[in-house]
């Protein structure tokens, strides 16, 4: 059964100020732990309300890597780019932000790369900060051709490419790797996501939304930050 705790917020600006002090507090711990952080952000419109509040963090963010969740099989100065919107954020505060995609035109060897990319990085994650998309995704897990790939990858396999049912390709952490993090958050907003992820919740391995079948499979309690 998943184990997932809801917060709920007023405001996107309660909510801002709630996940800033978890997210700083999650890479503090590392810090104190192993001297550096490794966290894997999303990069939509709610998690760039958050941005702002957590790089106000006093923290020592050279020790911190960043990476995305998934992306969009782009160039890095492309402004679809989650790595850019991610370096826009926090390269100014010291973090170093690393890129998972190569933009070669096999979406499937572009997952190779970004496979290898993260294969020389400390792993796991201390953070899997996720989003939910209106089509029930987790970060780049989406239904698809792909789904089961990104679904039942190995344990070892940390990043694979996936195209989506609207024929867009991009690079997505795993089901395995998100789920070796440390720490698994979720923003949302609205209450046609809230109302779909609890269904997810509830129906677990059975559900026919990708974020019911990731956190199906959690060990780790699940925080939920949503706001209206």
């Amino acid at each position: 059964m998943i184990e997932a705790e809801w917060w709920d917020y007023d405001s996107v600006e309660e909510m801002a100020e709630a996940v800033a002090g978890d997210v700083g507090f999650i890479i503090e711990s590392a810090l104190d732990a192993r001297g550096s952080a490794l966290i894997a952000l999303p990069a939509d419109e709610t998690a760039r309300a958050i941005f702002p509040q957590l790089g106000q963090a006093s923290l020592q963010w050279k020790q911190v890597m960043v990476i995305p969740t998934d992306d969009l099989i782009v160039a890095v100065d492309n402004e679809r780019s989650k790595a850019r919107a991610l370096a826009h954020a926090f390269l100014s505060k010291g973090a170093r932000v690393v890129p998972i995609v190569t933009p070669l035109d096999d979406y499937r060897l572009a997952g190779n790369s970004a496979d290898a990319r993260l294969q020389d990085l400390p792993w796991p994650p201390d953070l899997a900060w996720l989003s939910v998309g209106s089509d029930g995704s987790a970060a780049g897990i989406a239904a698809g051709p792909d789904l089961q790939d990104a679904l039942d990858a190995p344990k070892a396999r940390r990043a694979v490419g996936v195209m989506s049912e609207s024929g867009e390709p991009r690079v997505t952490l795993t089901r395995s790797s998100i789920l070796s993090s440390r720490t698994i958050l979720i923003t949302l907003r609205g209450q046609d996501k809230r109302d779909m992820l609890e269904q997810a919740i509830a129906d677990g391995q059975s559900s026919k939304l990708p974020i019911g079948r990731v956190l199906a499979e959690a060990e780790q309690p699940i925080d939920i930050h949503w706001c209206a």
